[in-house]
């Protein structure tokens, strides 16, 4: 059958129209189910996660194959995921057992094991997701940062140190953090161990703010400074901090050297790196005294002693050093000070007489053994005594010290001024031949004759007469050269106008003619053979009913020769006193006395006591304190059974020694009276802070006192004083009735002179009772 065209259209259209109809159904399908695959993936990453499927029934076949592939990914993240977790519970329940504090780290807390949160006294929502230095006291924030910064970027850092934890409550826990790089999720974090410093406190006890060991090494006085085996610094504590002008902060994780440097004090050469020594020696390294700490900071300098020892495990292994430093800063400064005070004269500023001689001993061995030339001058000064006498003591200390200025400003930055007595000097001019010597000694005679000294409303001008000898070979001993260049003093001083005169072999033998060096001969064969012999005056009381006092006063004088009286002190003392004998008479002195005493020798009444006279030289001996107290140890005599007589100038001269000296004495029970009183009451306001006892009233006021209205007016005047300071009074040469009469009319309590007795010879067996 043949269809007609009509017919095929028709028939065409409807086969296209059911084409379109069954084409737009399958793509409704098609969308439906895609959607549906789509909400089945978006369930299954919002809600499902890995242990969710899709769907596959009814689902077109392309769909199909994509869902049985993502059902397979699933699974396969499924089984990863159980690993891990796995993994990540099984490290959970491991740090759970360990004793140590335990935590993972990166920019944050990832996790902390039970022990950390009880150190905290926290739980883990109030730790995880928060960086660690929220939890450590504020100075250690900035060294925990970098460190853990340092460690995740792989820079070099310290892998152990020691930081305070800060509890929920502010409880303090000081503990070593130890940190390890792991790979945690896929990145780089940081494994933390904290071990507690101490373990916590028993019986139930609180566990202490920090713990003992620390405390007690920040309680010390000694700096102590631990370094681990890299050298890096890992503690200090506080008195290292002081010591550095460091934080531990500042310094942890440094090396030595970079936190300070030790110099010789000398000459500032390095001493080095201790710590490095200790640890390529694998021994102990001590620096002495001499050590300087110089922090790198620039913080004070600081003396100290260090010792660095090392620090070894069990099997023998070096973990680090320790180094303990003693600031020795305090002790040195103290050591210079008292240096000083033992060679310097306290007023003037200059050395003093022992070390003047150190010095000239010094340059006397040089010039024995070389070729270099010395000199040596002695000074003294010309009218001093009108200016002490005019206006007291005290403005002659004043001219001394500006004297003592002025001749050190007119000698050279090498020479050597001391001050040897009272108004005397010495210069020592050390590689300076005679000519040039000569020269200096006249600039310092010209520069003191210009100089005046003003006191209120007087004007003084004083002079100096200056001895000079020179040192060389075969110059003898120092006593030699002092007494030379004393005696080349005396000859300028004589000669008036000539204020500097140079010693020569021939003053000597002028010398020895006029008499002086047979009495220094006499003087020396005296001590070396013990040819003194003592006499003794009687002191007596001048009112009824007195008790204590002393009994009588020793004088020593130089033995009979061929039965001839021995020569009285006046002949001789000038000779000890100018060759500066009078501290051995004085021992010998006393060396008598109290031998006498304490072998019962020589018998007081019973409170009474015997006078001693002590000379000024004497006093500026600082050995002598120690010669009387040996003494006393020695031959047991009593302290209570002796008084010692200083005079007003010989104390005021030597203020020091003689405030020691009394002080110590009268401490032991001795008795103290000063003598000559009268003559400097100028200085009274001194001397009335010694513990005295007695006055003894000058003899020119009691010559004559009876008649001499002056002298009674002044006495009186001195009664009074003494009366107001509980001193009690002894008139001495009291040479006739009238004067006796007036002095027990007076008051005074003790009399002594002539009209009594006169002085006679001390026998120690028998004696007699006075």
């Amino acid at each position: 059958m043949i269809l007609s065209p009509v017919a095929v259209w028709f028939i065409t259209s409807a086969v296209l129209a059911v084409g379109v109809t069954v084409l737009v159904v399958w793509n409704r399908r098609q969308k439906r189910a895609v959607s549906e695959f789509s909400e089945q993936i978006r369930r299954l990453t919002f809600e499902s996660g890995t242990a969710g499927r899709i769907v596959l029934e009814g689902k077109p076949e392309s769909l199909e194959q994509l869902g049985a592939a993502v059902n397979k990914l699933l699974e396969t993240l499924e089984q990863r995921g159980a690993n891990l977790q796995g993994r990540e519970q099984l490290f959970q329940r491991l740090v759970e057992t360990v004793h140590d504090a335990v935590l993972v780290h990166r920019k944050q807390i990832l996790f902390a094991n039970s022990r950390f949160l009880a150190l905290l006294g926290l739980n883990a929502p109030d730790v995880i997701g928060r960086p660690l230095s929220d939890f450590v006291a504020p100075e250690y924030v900035e060294l925990v940062d970098s460190n853990l910064r340092r460690r995740l970027l792989g820079e070099p850092a310290a892998e152990r140190y020691e930081v305070e934890l800060t509890g929920a409550h502010g409880e303090v826990t000081r503990v070593e953090l130890s940190s390890t790089v792991i790979d945690s999720a896929g990145e780089t974090a940081l494994l933390l161990t904290a071990l507690e410093m101490l373990p916590e406190a028993s019986n139930g006890a609180p566990p202490p703010a920090r713990p003992r060991a620390v405390a007690a090494l920040d309680a010390m006085g000694e700096s102590v400074i631990t370094v681990d085996a890299a050298g890096r610094i890992d503690y200090i504590n506080i008195s290292a901090e002081t010591l550095l002008g460091q934080r531990f902060d500042q310094v942890a994780g440094k090396s030595f050297p970079e936190v300070a440097s030790l110099v010789d004090e000398a000459d500032r050469r390095s001493l080095g790196d201790p710590v490095r020594m200790a640890l390529t020696a694998g021994g102990r390294v001590t620096m002495g005294r001499r050590a300087v700490l110089v922090p790198a900071n620039g913080a004070v300098e600081r003396y100290v002693e260090l010792s660095v020892t090392p620090l070894k495990s069990e099997a023998g292994d070096t973990l680090g050093v320790v180094l303990v430093l003693h600031d020795t800063s305090e002790l040195r400064g103290l050591a210079r000070q008292m240096t000083y005070q033992a060679s310097h004269d306290a007023l003037t500023g200059l050395v003093n007489r022992r070390e003047f001689e150190r010095r000239l001993q010094e340059a006397l061995d040089s010039a024995q053994t070389g070729d270099a030339a010395h000199a040596l001058c002695y000074l003294d000064l010309d009218r001093f005594k009108v200016v002490n006498d005019t206006c007291g003591h005290t403005a002659g200390d004043n001219m001394l010290r500006e004297v003592a200025s002025i001749i050190k400003e007119a000698v050279r930055d090498s020479d050597t001024v001391g001050r040897i007595g009272g108004d005397e000097f010495a210069l020592l001019l050390v590689g300076c031949p005679l000519e040039k010597a000569r020269q200096i000694a006249d600039d310092v005679v010209r520069s003191v004759g210009d100089y005046r000294f003003v006191w209120k409303d007087k004007i003084f001008n004083i002079g100096v007469s200056i001895g000079l000898v020179e040192i060389g070979r075969g110059g003898g001993a120092i006593e030699d050269l002092m007494n030379s260049a004393d005696s080349a003093c005396y000859v300028a001083k004589k000669q008036g106008g000539v204020h500097v005169h140079v010693y020569s072999a021939r003053e000597e033998a002028n010398a020895r003619h006029s008499g002086e060096i047979h009495w220094l001969q006499k003087l020396q064969g005296a001590l070396r053979d013990n040819k003194f012999e003592l006499y003794y005056q009687p002191i007596v009381h001048a009112q009824i009913g007195g008790v204590r006092g002393p009994a009588l006063e020793v004088f020593v004088r130089l033995e009979s020769e061929n039965g001839q009286p021995g020569a009285p002190p006046a002949e001789f003392f000038r000779a000890a006193e100018r060759y500066r004998l009078m501290p051995f008479v004085d021992r010998w002195v006393v060396q008598a006395v109290l031998s006498a005493l304490g072998r019962g020798g020589m018998k007081l009444p019973s409170g009474r006591s015997v006078a001693i006279n002590i000379a000024g030289q004497t006093l500026a001996d600082s050995e002598f304190l120690e010669f009387v107290v040996d003494c006393f140890d020695h031959t047991g005599a009593s302290p209570s059974d002796i008084c010692f007589e200083v005079t007003e100038s010989a104390v005021v001269a030597n203020l020091d020694h003689a405030r020691r000296f009394i002080g110590v004495l009268h401490g032991m029970g001795c008795e103290f009276a000063l003598d000559d009183f009268g003559r400097g009451l100028s200085s009274f306001s001194t001397l009335k802070t010694l513990p005295m006892d007695y006055l003894k009233i000058d003899g020119s006021f009691i010559r004559n006192l009876a008649e001499d209205t002056v002298n009674q007016a002044m006495v009186a005047a001195m009664i009074e004083l003494s009366r107001s300071l509980n001193f009690r009074i002894v008139a001495e040469q009291v040479e006739d009735q009238s004067s006796l009469a007036a002095v027990k009319s007076m008051g005074i309590d003790f009399v002594q002179g002539f009209v009594i007795a006169r002085p006679q010879p001390l026998s120690v067996t028998p004696t007699p009772t006075l």
